[in-house]
């Protein structure tokens, strides 16, 4: 069983609670440690921590020497759910489609099997799957289960993913609520200069440069005063975690994209909006050009050590793996 990292006693109250809306005990029913350690797969001391939590909620009682009974009839146990931290959610988030990507699970599944596979409680489960429909990775089967979209064919979802965003950022420029924040725009600068100067670029985690460049992109999104725009952007760069994060490993393109970003900050910050917007054009048709897709790694790989170096041959170089 694929267990997440950070078990907890809200994830194992949750999964109690479930347990306890199948099947419909009455109130008074004795909830016996062992057993639902035994049912859940865990000892029975963090059972005791889950069940003193649902205690601390009046839906069971402790009784000395005695232990935990139900307080609560079913109908009232329906509301009841207990907040699970949202690394937990973002764990089965980038669990499900790592593993789809990898053929590792098939193209549908129902609840149960996730949650049977997954070792996750309702709560994370519902909250996941309604945050990955509406990213527009799965859809609702008309029966029981889930379906994933093609969004997740990993070439196609890039494809795809760059031609919206082509159609999005570069107009956001020009649209009539752009208003450029001068002290983001010189946090984001001095970023970018920090990573362009770095003597060991290498040292530098992937974490750290996917957040400078999703950062980037957000911001203009954010300066363009439209909510779509910003929502669109934001959720292109949470599928950009998942499908292109191997990418910043490459960190001899990392000096070609922040240069890229940094002369299309400062073109913001001389007033030179539609300048901004076209050379975010051709930072995006660069990256698109250069992200990796299947069949591509052995061409990219036989590319001359030279090709790209030099200022201006990285410029117009179109081996951009982050944008």
């Amino acid at each position: 069983m694929a267990r997440l990292p950070g078990q907890s006693s809200r994830r194992l109250a949750n999964q109690i609670l479930s347990m306890l809306r199948d099947a419909r005990f009455e109130v008074g029913h004795h909830l016996r440690e062992q057993q639902l350690a035994d049912t859940l797969g865990v000892s029975r001391t963090p059972i005791r921590a889950a069940l003193q939590l649902l205690a601390g909620e009046g839906i069971v009682d402790v009784r000395k020497n005695q232990g935990f009974f139900l307080a609560r009839p079913h109908d009232k146990l329906l509301q009841a759910d207990f907040d699970v931290s949202s690394s937990v959610s973002e764990a089965l988030y980038e669990r499900l489609v790592n593993d789809r990507l990898a053929g590792q699970i098939p193209n549908s599944l129902t609840q149960t099997e996730i949650a049977r596979r997954y070792d996750v409680d309702r709560v994370t489960l519902l909250r996941t799957l309604a945050r990955m429909a509406e990213d527009g990775l799965i859809e609702r089967n008309k029966g029981q289960g889930w379906t994933f979209l093609p969004t997740l064919d990993s070439d196609l979802a890039l494809r795809n993913g760059y031609n919206f965003r082509l159609m999005v950022e570069p107009a956001s420029f020009l649209l009539p609520g752009f208003k450029p924040d001068r002290a983001a725009l010189e946090r984001s600068r001095l970023q970018h200069l920090y990573l362009s100067a770095h003597p060991d670029i290498a040292a530098v985690s992937p974490v750290q440069l996917f957040e400078t460049d999703a950062a980037f992109h957000e911001m203009f999104a954010e300066f363009s005063g439209n909510t779509f725009v910003l929502q669109a952007i934001q959720q292109q760069n949470r599928l950009r975690k998942l499908m292109e994060f191997a990418g910043y490993v490459n960190r001899r393109r990392v000096r070609d994209w922040c240069g890229e970003h940094l002369a299309i900050i400062d073109a913001v910050a001389a007033g030179e909006h539609a300048r901004a917007g076209e050379l975010m054009r051709e930072h995006l048709t660069h990256a698109d050009d250069a992200a990796d897709r299947p069949g591509k790694a052995k061409a990219l790989n036989r590319r001359p050590a030279g090709a790209n170096s030099g200022k201006t041959a990285a410029r117009k170089s179109k081996a951009l793996s982050t944008t």
